[in-house]
């Protein structure tokens, strides 16, 4: 391992590496991150990333850089400052972003200036939320039944305006919609004006990870559906909200789901009551069916 790592990542003058961290679970990281980390020397942590990373860069100063959104956060000029000054002492410097670095991650401002510097950067990419998002959901974002492409976009842009939601929708690609999950009544209410009410809809908060919250309906639906669960609410984990027909592959997926889950606890139901000899009366033997999947018509 140590040859290996020394020869992919061996010192040179003046370099910072952009590692992706992708979108929270550990064994999503590429082994290519893994032997970044591995011969880090200082390592700048994101706040969205999983803080179990730091166990991969065992020689590392970790300097925490947290920038969430609505949160007090690490001005990026500062951030941009840092990396600089460890470079230019000759460290391995690691910049750990969540998602994928060259995706909403500020990795251009980051690349200009140590680029300015004489800073050498590269770059290791990752898996981002829509993508993980998208596996949750067990969709290809891409069906070629129902959209020719995907359009990844922000909630608001650089100004905190509204994003040119008739040309999303005009697109007919399946909208990847991050930095939303304060916006999601602005997002629906936006997309509402140019596209069927009855859209397909989902959100994804915590994508990949423990804990990982999806949400199912249609766009008319979205904002109530997801207000009636909590998401969007403050201190939330950030989410994706994805809009377009191949959706509803998702859509009828957690129907068949939701039903293959009510037969089967019946049948659970009956089996406990033919062993036991109870009575079908007793409430103990319905217990509730839990499933991840909400407001599935």
């Amino acid at each position: 391992m140590d040859r290996i790592v020394s020869d992919s990542f061996r010192r040179a003058p003046s370099e910072v590496v952009l590692l992706s961290a992708g979108p929270g679970d550990l064994e999503l990281l590429t082994i290519k991150a893994a032997k970044a980390l591995a011969a880090a020397e200082v390592v700048l942590l994101d706040e969205l990333v999983d803080p179990r990373i730091v166990e991969l860069a065992p020689l590392a100063r970790v300097i925490r850089v947290g920038k969430r959104g609505g949160c007090r956060s690490t001005p990026q000029a500062f951030i941009c400052r840092l990396m600089r000054r460890y470079a230019l002492q000759g460290q391995r410097v690691v910049r750990v972003k969540g998602g994928d670095a060259l995706l909403f991650g500020r990795a251009g401002e980051e690349i200009d200036f140590l680029r300015r510097a004489g800073i050498e950067v590269r770059i290791v990419n990752g898996i981002s939320a829509g993508f993980a998002a998208a596996a949750s959901l067990g969709v290809s974002l891409t069906h070629r039944d129902h959209c020719h492409g995907i359009t990844f976009v922000t909630a608001h842009t650089h100004d905190h305006g509204e994003p040119d939601w008739a040309a999303l929708a005009a697109t007919g690609t399946t909208l990847a919609i991050y930095m939303g999950m304060s916006r999601i009544a602005n997002v629906a209410n936006g997309l509402l004006r140019h596209l069927p009410a009855q859209t397909p809809a989902a959100i994804v908060q915590g994508a990949s990870q423990d804990g990982e919250t999806r949400l199912l309906t249609t766009l008319e639906r979205l904002a109530g559906d997801a207000a009636g669960i909590g998401m969007g609410t403050g201190g939330g984990r950030p989410g994706v909200i994805l809009v377009g027909a191949a959706l509803a592959a998702a859509r009828a997926n957690a129907a068949n789901t939701l039903a293959g889950r009510v037969g089967l606890a019946w049948k659970n139901c009956v089996d406990r009551y033919k062993s036991s000899r109870l009575s079908l009366r007793s409430q103990s033997l319905f217990e509730p069916i839990r499933t991840e999947t909400e407001c599935v018509d």
